[in-house]
């Protein structure tokens, strides 16, 4: 019985070791389990960047853009009243009209450009774009060919934002005046260019003169704009 006694006690201590290690173990495993899994898990996808949609999706139909009466005021005996449409890839969103004349020694030339931007992810939304373009244009106007003496300045009333630019220029010994308006009206930038000269005994046209002209051209079309384009891009 002595000799039996610590004997049973060595045993019953042994037998509880591997119970302890076992929760160790089992603990410990789990564990590192949930580590693993967690880590292994993807990470959740960021959410892509969203920009405002634009508010024209069209345009209209450029060489109507303008009334009969505004064309036969700023374009006396134009070659055609309805306009000539310049070549354009896509005119949903790029067009040009042109309209020019010659009232005896009068020289008058009109042409109106619409360009209109969808909303890009990557690119900014349509507004934005539009805004970009349209100072581009501006610039573009001021610096163009041979032109002389640019003034630039903002014109009120017109979209969103409008930009005139006024040069002058001498083609084949004829002065020229030209008066451009850029306006933006939310994703679409309208480009009016008005020109005009005096030949033989006629005196160069009014700049001023010629500039209001362009101006209120330019918020005619933004306003052919607004009614005929628009939707959602």
């Amino acid at each position: 019985m002595h000799r039996s006694a610590p004997r049973l006690a060595r045993i019953l201590a042994c037998a509880t070791v591997p119970v302890v290690l076992v929760a160790g173990c089992s603990s410990g495993s789990g564990k590192d389990k949930k580590d693993s899994e967690s880590s292994s898990r993807p990470a959740s996808p960021s959410a892509s960047p969203s920009v405002a949609a634009a508010k024209f999706s069209q345009l209209p139909d450029v060489c109507s853009s303008l009334s009969g009466k505004t064309i036969g005021d700023l374009v006396p005996k134009a070659q055609n009243k309805k306009g000539k449409a310049l070549p354009s890839a896509d005119t949903n969103s790029s067009a040009s009209c042109l309209w020019n004349g010659l009232d005896g020694f009068k020289y008058r030339s009109l042409s109106v450009s619409l360009k209109l931007f969808h909303s890009d992810a990557g690119l900014g939304s349509g507004d934005k774009r539009a805004g970009e373009y349209a100072a581009q244009q501006a610039s573009k106007a001021a610096t163009a060919g041979a032109v002389k003496d640019p003034k630039t300045g903002k014109a009120a009333g017109i979209g969103d934002e409008a930009t005139t630019v006024s040069t002058k220029e001498k083609k084949d010994g004829d002065d020229f005046r030209n008066q451009t308006v850029v306006a933006r009206t939310a994703n679409v930038v309208v480009t009016v260019e008005y020109d005009g000269a005096g030949y033989e005994t006629a005196k160069a046209p009014d700049a001023a003169g010629l500039l209001k002209d362009a101006k209120s051209a330019a918020k005619e079309v933004v306003g052919s704009v607004a009614k005929g384009a628009q939707g959602t891009a």
